[in-house]
């Protein structure tokens, strides 16, 4: 059940994201999964590094949601960013 969460949750940050950041990027439905769970290790990482920062990731209501949303907003920007060079 635990790859489920994560692809829903992975697929709703990156779609998401994707409404966020202003910009046309035609991308595939599995390509929003992919940029939304790598958002959300880089999202839940950065969390947990911050000191005292707690993360919960395959809780789709708590901090990890919010935090795989930063993460795949970040993931997009830098995916755009390299994309354009």
């Amino acid at each position: 059940m635990g790859i489920i969460w994560i692809l829903i949750i992975g697929f709703i940050a990156g779609g998401i994201a994707r409404a966020v950041v202003p910009g046309k990027d035609p991308m595939p439905w599995w390509q929003t999964i992919v940029l939304g769970v790598v958002g959300a290790l880089v999202g839940n990482v950065i969390a947990w590094l911050i000191p005292g920062g707690e993360t919960e990731l395959l809780n789709p209501r708590g901090s990890g949601f919010i935090h795989s949303i930063i993460g795949a907003v970040v993931v997009l920007l830098i995916w755009r960013r390299v994309r354009r060079n």
